[in-house]
């Protein structure tokens, strides 16, 4: 505060600014609540920036007397323009989810009050997620979103299914604000098949909002599972994945469902049940339309990896706008999504290149822009994969008209 000397000891020891909610640590050391909460929580720093001893309790013990004096302070300085600090709101405690956790359980009717109040309470701060997973709160969220059943959404007079609905909507919205600890998730996936599918069933009859959460919460997931869950995955899983992609509900959705895609797809035969489930299609679509530079490069990363088998390829090759698309990307997004651009084309030139395809290539671009990546790319890897494909294709392409002049000096000699 210009022209006003504040006290040390109301500045807080991390950011040196006047502390609005004085807290003491075990180790005796007072910091501003936010500050200390930003350390401990976001950071992940479980040792007291002052002393660096290590902390074994997270207890944050209000400092009264000095808020007080703060207070004070401010108010005798209010003639330079200092503000009064609020007294701030009480921490949330344990006992108090506990109770609303219980209430739910107990009256059906109040439950969606209930969940609601919950998620109120998450979005205030990092604290208080940590306080509702240590309430035992993942259990009971979970609980309400197993409990979702696609069969009492077909009875719209019901009363019931829409009591589900929005419960499990509350529920969704609150595991994935809360940030589940990486131990806890592990052991939901572990030990809970049906959490899984319920989140599925929500992909394919839940509203736009749920299915967002629902993706986002499966991507969480599957970073976290074991390689038997990876490889027993159904094909319906992946036309819901695909279909969330299809239906852009939401940028963050649809990115969530590309990195499922890109971790999901290496394992056992799940390349094929994506390619069944029309990500191909649907990949070159959301190309089309896509100007997100990491979105693109996700998108094209999957699309390599379901060109490395014929099924991909084939599906791929029956889009009128596949070849032209993912040379057009080439040079126009990222290095990194040029470099999968050439390796899909690569894959085409190898294994699926039919006279047609061959001519195909030719019209639409895709053999000058190979001529240009021999000619300007950067990377060693791309320029091989570029040279390759023109030499195997030269007896075609070399002398024809569609390859401008000033690029048949990049053609490699046979």
């Amino acid at each position: 505060m210009d022209g006003i000397e504040i006290p040390c000891h109301f500045l807080c020891p991390i950011s040196l600014q006047l502390m609005r909610d004085p807290v003491t640590l075990s180790t005796g050391i007072t910091y501003d609540r936010e500050s200390i909460e930003q350390w401990l929580f976001s950071c992940k720093n479980m040792v007291c920036p002052v002393t660096k001893q290590a902390l074994h309790e997270l207890d944050l013990t209000p400092n009264h007397t000095l808020r007080r004096l703060i207070q004070a302070w401010c108010t005798l300085n209010a003639s330079h323009g200092v503000e009064r600090i609020p007294t701030p709101k009480t921490p949330i405690d344990k006992t108090r989810i506990a109770k609303l956790i219980k209430d739910a359980k107990k009256f059906p009717e109040m439950q969606v009050k209930c969940l609601k109040t919950l998620r109120s309470i998450t979005l205030e701060g990092e604290r208080n997620q940590s306080c509702l997973e240590a309430a035992g709160a993942i259990e009971f969220l979970v609980s309400i979103i197993k409990s979702y059943d696609s069969s009492l959404l077909l009875e719209t007079e019901s009363n019931q299914g829409s009591e589900v609905m929005k419960a499990s909507d509350e529920a969704l919205s609150i595991l994935y604000h809360i940030k589940v600890s990486e131990s806890c998730l592990k052991s939901i996936v572990s030990n809970d098949n049906e959490f899984v599918e319920s989140l599925v069933k929500i992909l394919k009859n839940g509203s736009y909002h749920s299915r967002a959460y629902a993706t986002l919460l499966l991507k969480q997931v599957f970073e976290l599972a074991d390689p038997v869950q990876l490889i027993s995955l159904t094909p319906d899983f992946f036309s819901e994945i695909v279909r969330t992609l299809r239906d852009q509900i939401s940028q963050q959705a649809s990115k969530a469902a590309l990195k499922l895609l890109v971790e999901l797809c290496p394992w056992g035969r799940n390349r094929i049940k994506a390619v069944e489930g029309g990500a191909v299609f649907i990949l070159v679509e959301f190309l089309l339309e896509s100007s997100d530079k990491r979105a693109s490069e996700l998108a094209l990363v999957v699309l390599d990896q379901l060109c490395g088998c014929a099924e991909g390829r084939a599906e791929f090759l029956n889009h009128g706008a596949g070849l032209a698309m993912v040379s057009k990307k080439i040079f126009r997004v990222s290095h990194a999504a040029s470099e999968r651009a050439v390796r899909i084309l690569s894959s085409i030139c190898r294994f699926s290149a039919t006279p047609r395809v061959v001519q195909e290539m030719l019209q639409v671009g895709v053999v000058a822009k190979l001529c240009l990546v021999v000619q300007l790319d950067n990377s060693y890897k791309s320029k091989e994969k570029a040279r390759e494909m023109l030499k195997l294709h030269a007896r075609v392409w070399r002398n024809h008209a569609c390859i401008p002049s000033h690029l048949l000096s990049s053609y490699p000699s046979s």
